[in-house]
């Protein structure tokens, strides 16, 4: 088994959770209602985004296809994961709108998942792009939102 493979499997579970189906248990006020729908076109924006660069080559796996480049502009020099960071964003938007405990729970497990994910995944981005990674780590933000990380 590969060293990624419980953690594909762990995100899909989160993602596929915040569906837990049931009625909603609670009401939404419509300014939050408002912004979590956003949130969810935001988020789903920025995801696709991170995807198109990647075309055919694109991955679940933390390890990069071989051959691949890194990713330094477009969605990529707001984030470094802005696949991630989409689905944690839209993620955040459809377990508000749900209304129940259930996709709450999902989405922070959804939240674990992915920052093990990111953490795997730079490991070998820094291993395959050396001083070049540490620059753009260095510039970039791992998630959008969150403090720069000093080094």
């Amino acid at each position: 088994m590969r060293e990624d493979t419980p953690l594909i499997a762990a995100q899909g579970a989160a993602l596929a959770a915040l569906a837990w189906p049931g009625r909603a248990r609670w009401s939404l006020p419509e300014p939050a209602s408002r912004l979590a729908r956003v949130a969810v076109v935001k988020g789903a924006v920025l995801a696709l985004a991170g995807l198109a660069p990647h075309g055919a080559s694109i991955t679940p796996r933390v390890e990069p296809p071989s051959g691949a480049g890194l990713h330094t502009g477009g969605a990529y020099a707001v984030t470094r994961h802005p696949i991630y960071t989409g689905l944690l964003v839209a993620g955040a938007g459809v377990a508000v709108l749900r209304r129940r405990p259930e996709p709450l729970l999902a989405w922070g497990a959804l939240v674990v998942v992915l920052d093990a994910k990111t953490r795997r995944e730079e490991r070998h981005l820094r291993e395959r792009f050396g001083e070049e990674y540490a620059r753009y780590q260095a510039r970039t933000p791992r998630l959008v939102g969150l403090p720069h990380p000093r080094r």
